[in-house]
């Protein structure tokens, strides 16, 4: 809550940068309604894309992986879990599921926030429970050594924090003395740096990120993942979380890295959900895009399990068929053969 401490009588200057991404995520909002009015069949694609992506993508950032075999049946259907790991990718599956379907009546308060934990972690005896012990950040170094880059808040403090993290936030919104974003993002930052749980902030964070945006009227989130955007840009993620945090306790910090940086965020999540949506005519042609992006985007050599990994929920059988028609039209060449056979763009010369 010192960030929105700092926010409470209002900032002498929103930095230029900050105004310019204020300035075009609201015409992006403006377009976003169009959008959805014009192409609801196709939004049933990049919905449920969305969901494994940020599913699949949150808790990688955690260091949480899962078989891409099981991708479906974890998080599209309700296969029995195998492991912890896929207990946890499916908790923050239901977790989304509970914030895009009941956000409109969600309150953002101490119950609330427990309770999007204790589904996002699963079956974890300190689910949905402030952190007992300290739980400080960890910075590790490339020759094994490490050291404290933030001390969070104590665990007797945990909860008067929490308690006027959440009083200032919805007054903030309700008051607006700064713009939405600006104040959820303020409010992000805020929780990261209490840090109330043992584990699993960073996946709480994102979703509260995603309810706040809901509700200030920003949905790209529902169609595009807000998740798979923060992992491609994780180095700037902790970059500007490390920059922003720095004498946070003292009330001395600078938001504004990690306030742009979720704004750059927002952005990218509109460009791509206009450029997806532009470039399609049915939501079956949307799949086949979305290899076709990821190929595009690829600046070295590819493999089928590489486009499975970004591109999930895509059968083989159609990621397949797509490099078989790229192939045909000489557009990308095969550069070997068998199961990890490799892939290229040719050279459009």
């Amino acid at each position: 809550m010192k960030t929105l401490e700092m926010l409470s009588v209002g900032p002498k200057v929103i930095p230029t940068a900050t105004a310019w991404y204020l300035g075009d995520l609201g015409e992006a909002r403006g377009r976003q309604e169009l959008f959805i009015r014009q192409s609801p069949q196709r939004l049933k694609v990049l919905r449920e894309h969305a969901i494994i992506e940020s599913a699949i993508s949150s808790n990688r950032l955690e260091g949480v992986e899962m078989d891409k075999k099981r991708i479906n049946a974890v998080i599209l259907k309700n296969s029995r879990i195998k492991d912890r790991s896929e207990e946890e990718i499916r908790g923050y599956r239901d977790a989304l599921n509970l914030i895009h379907g009941n956000y409109k009546k969600m309150t953002v308060n101490e119950a609330q926030i427990k309770k999007i934990h204790r589904i996002s972690r699963g079956e974890v005896w300190d689910a949905g429970k402030y952190k007992g012990k300290p739980v400080d950040i960890i910075e590790k170094y490339p020759d094994g050594s490490q050291e404290v880059r933030f001390k969070t808040v104590s665990p007797g403090e945990t909860p008067e924090y929490m308690k006027k993290l959440i009083e200032m936030g919805n007054r903030g919104f309700k008051e607006q003395l700064v713009p939405p974003l600006i104040t959820l993002a303020a409010f992000n930052l805020d929780f990261l740096c209490i840090h109330p749980f043992r584990d699993g902030n960073g996946r709480v964070s994102r979703l509260l990120l995603l309810l706040q945006c809901y509700q200030a009227g920003y949905d790209v989130g529902r169609y595009i993942s807000i998740e798979s955007i923060i992992e491609q840009n994780k180095e700037r993620y902790y970059e500007t979380l490390k920059q922003s945090s720095y004498n946070w306790h003292k009330g001395r910090h600078d938001h504004w890295f990690y306030t742009n940086f979720l704004l750059y965020i927002l952005k990218t999540a509109y460009k791509e959900f206009e450029k997806r949506l532009e470039s399609l005519s049915s939501p079956k042609g949307m799949k086949t895009n979305l290899i076709a992006d990821m190929i595009d985007k690829t600046a070295g050599t590819f493999s089928v399990s590489d486009i499975q990994r970004e591109c999930p929920g895509v059968s083989i059988d159609l990621i397949r068929s797509v490099l078989k028609n790229l192939r045909k039209n000489k557009k990308i060449e095969c550069l070997s053969r068998g199961i990890n056979a490799r892939w290229q763009k040719r050279d459009k010369r």
